[in-house]
């Protein structure tokens, strides 16, 4: 049964609504639980402004753990959004005082919503329960006027917010707030808004319980709302939320009307007959416009890629002509070459609008550069991110694979960290902010854009510099595609930068979200360091990777001790510890183990957040490793079941770059 309010006054107060606080598990006040939970939820405000007006995210380790997520009407102000949802977090806290599970919605001067629960709900459709506002007020009108109005608008609202998207803006998804006329010049104000991490079905399908709800309650009423876990709306005959200041009524499609005996019967049989004659010809026309694009499909070579399958509706405006490209880097001019990966090179160019951009010329000759390719473009196009780098065009001409992206002045992060002398200019401060922009990136790649995405080549020199020495994350051309419930997923193809893999992966092909944590692991202590990982050596030239000597450093409490001579003088020292302690839980052997970014966001942004003890890391070096054996040496593998090794003369097998 669903809790109904009585809303008499909303011009003056606010809306405060906690759905009940589920009491299936309790948690003791003052435990652990309990200390997550606050935490979690006194940062919702901040997070939620800091990523585009909806966030979701964990602290916490087993039983202790706690899921929350925090959302914004789109277009928001940040202060306003800040203090709605301030408002939301301490009425769950001062409301539910020993339940693991609760929900409040806010509407004041915008609307929001937060959540928490000791289970994860990301992607979960929760039709129950729900509560019902309404105003005891009626609208003294025309009943079957105002039904026919309302029912038109929200069923309108309804299609509308369940196929809504916005790819710079995952708060925008799934929102729609419209408006129509009413009889007597008055108008009708609604609002509809699902979660984004529903389905397009599964918002429809809570929006439509939604309606049901209302209709069954409120209609008749100045107005209403229903609340669900996923899913809210809200009708009002005035302005609310700040949601309608650009909005003018419009009235609604008026249905043609019926027609009488009379009238049917002045359909002649000739006019019958051209109807059908009519349809018969559109029929024949769609019929040859499939055949059509189905025999233009086959005769696609293999060369070729089909954008329109990508779920881009605007890829093709990015598309550039190949003379463009070619004037813009001067021919490809030696002189603007700006490196070579390992599918092609990269070139400094110059639109006509003096632009400047990096232009990816990918190898002719690699089958797999037409894959990358196709990932990249899908893949970029769609994501949108300051700690990204942005795709600005493409050319697909013949032979030619190319990907325009904006220009980063200051190269990538291993141009400086590795590079003895210009190291020096990263000191900490830098260093420190390099790491949180790409932690938000890579947060923003697992969870806060439209695709759950695993980069799998996470590497120093995958991160771009801009020139402010903000950090960009590239190459996109190994990323995968993973589904919101799919933790785990297996490739024959094993496809990275040794050093940077974790151990089910290069072993068992087994790649996750938690993949992409140990690579940004082994990239947090390479940026402490200033060493690169592979080719890491004690002073006293034995062989040792980086994160062994890490590890064996933290274990024997020196951790200090592997900070870059460079910053050693000139750094915040409980930074540096917490930034290696952070890295060490990252290259954990087990992936359980290791943190998710939302986690590690709130580890590096709150000192007083006590960080669990690190478990040694997979892939440890022998201490009687030698200095020249260390390429062609056998790595151990921890396990609780046996000893594994490989071999890593092998990584010519493993398509490593």
């Amino acid at each position: 049964m669903p809790l109904l309010f009585l809303w008499f006054v909303l011009t003056s107060t606010s809306l405060v609504s906690a759905l009940p606080c589920i009491n299936t598990t309790l948690f003791t006040p003052n435990s652990t639980f309990d200390t997550n939970r606050r935490f979690i939820l006194t940062s919702l405000p901040s997070n939620v402004t800091s990523h585009f007006g909806f966030y979701n995210g964990s602290i916490g380790q087993s039983l202790n753990i706690v899921y929350a997520v925090g959302m914004c009407l789109p277009g928001t102000e940040e202060e306003i959004c800040k203090n709605c949802l301030l408002i939301a977090s301490n009425t769950l806290l001062e409301t539910c005082l020993k339940e693991k599970q609760g929900q409040s919605w806010v509407s004041n001067r915008t609307i929001c919503m937060v959540r928490y629960s000791d289970t994860s709900f990301v992607g979960s459709l929760e039709l129950e329960p729900h509560i019902e506002y309404l105003s005891l007020n009626s609208y003294k009108t025309n009943e079957t006027e105002f039904v026919r109005v309302w029912n038109g608008l929200t069923q309108r609202m309804v299609q509308e917010a369940s196929s809504s998207t916005d790819a710079t803006w995952s708060g925008a998804k799934y929102y729609v707030a419209d408006v129509a006329a009413l009889p007597d010049s008055q108008t009708l104000y609604a609002l509809m808004q699902c979660t984004p991490d529903l389905s397009p079905a599964q918002c429809n399908l809570c929006l439509t319980e939604c309606l049901g709800n209302y209709r069954r309650c409120c209609l008749g009423q100045q107005g209403g709302s229903i609340i669900r876990f996923s899913c809210g709306i809200r009708a009002e005959v005035y302005p609310f939320s700040g949601a309608f200041t650009v909005m003018t009524a419009r009235p609604l499609y008026q249905p043609p009307p019926s027609l009488t005996k009379t009238d049917s019967r002045k359909l002649s049989v000739g006019n019958i007959a051209a109807i059908v004659v009519s349809i018969a010809v559109v029929i024949i026309i769609i019929f040859l416009g499939l055949f059509a694009r189905r025999y233009a499909r086959r005769r696609k070579s293999y060369q070729e890629i089909d954008l329109d399958q990508s779920g881009i509706t605007n890829v093709h405006s990015l598309q550039l002509d190949f003379k463009t490209i070619e004037a813009a880097t001067d021919k490809f001019t030696w002189s603007n070459k700006l490196g070579q990966g390992g599918f092609g090179e990269v070139y400094k160019g110059t639109l006509v609008n003096g632009a400047e951009v990096a232009v990816k010329r990918l190898s002719k000759t690699s089958e797999q550069g037409t894959q990358e390719f196709k990932n990249e473009v899908v893949l970029v196009a769609k994501l949108q991110h300051r700690n990204l780098v942005r795709l600005l065009g493409f050319c697909l001409e013949g032979d030619e694979k190319i990907l325009v992206y904006e220009f980063v002045p200051n190269k990538s992060l291993d141009y400086f960290l590795f590079d003895p002398t210009k190291k020096g200019q990263l000191d900490w401060s830098k260093r420190y902010n390099i790491i949180g922009g790409i932690t938000r990136g890579i947060l923003y790649l697992h969870q806060d854009s439209r695709l759950t995405i695993i980069h799998r080549d996470l590497k120093a020199s995958n991160i771009l510099l801009d020139a402010d020495m903000n950090s960009k994350i590239a190459d996109f051309g190994m990323a995968r595609i993973s589904e919101i419930d799919q933790s785990v997923a297996n490739t024959k193809k094993i496809a990275g930068t040794f050093g940077y893999m974790p151990p089910e992966y290069v072993i068992h092909g087994q790649f996750s979200m938690k993949s992409d944590v140990y690579s940004f692991g082994v990239l947090v202590l390479e940026i402490i360091c200033g060493k690169k990982n592979r080719s890491f050596y004690q002073a006293n030239n034995t062989a040792e990777n980086l994160v062994t000597y890490a590890w064996r450093l933290w274990r024997n409490g020196s951790p200090l001790e592997i900070v870059d001579s460079t910053i050693v003088g000139n750094c915040q020292t409980e930074e540096v510890i917490r930034c290696i302690h952070i890295a060490l839980l990252c290259v954990q052997e087990d992936p359980k183990d290791r943190p998710n970014l939302s986690t590690i966001m709130l580890m590096l942004t709150n000192n007083s957040l006590v960080l669990p003890v690190p478990q040694p890391p997979g892939f440890l070096v022998p201490e009687n490793s030698e200095r020249d054996g260390f390429a062609s040496s056998r790595f151990t593998m921890r396990s609780t079941s046996q000893t594994q090794s490989i071999n890593d003369v092998t990584i010519t097998c493993l398509d490593a770059r």
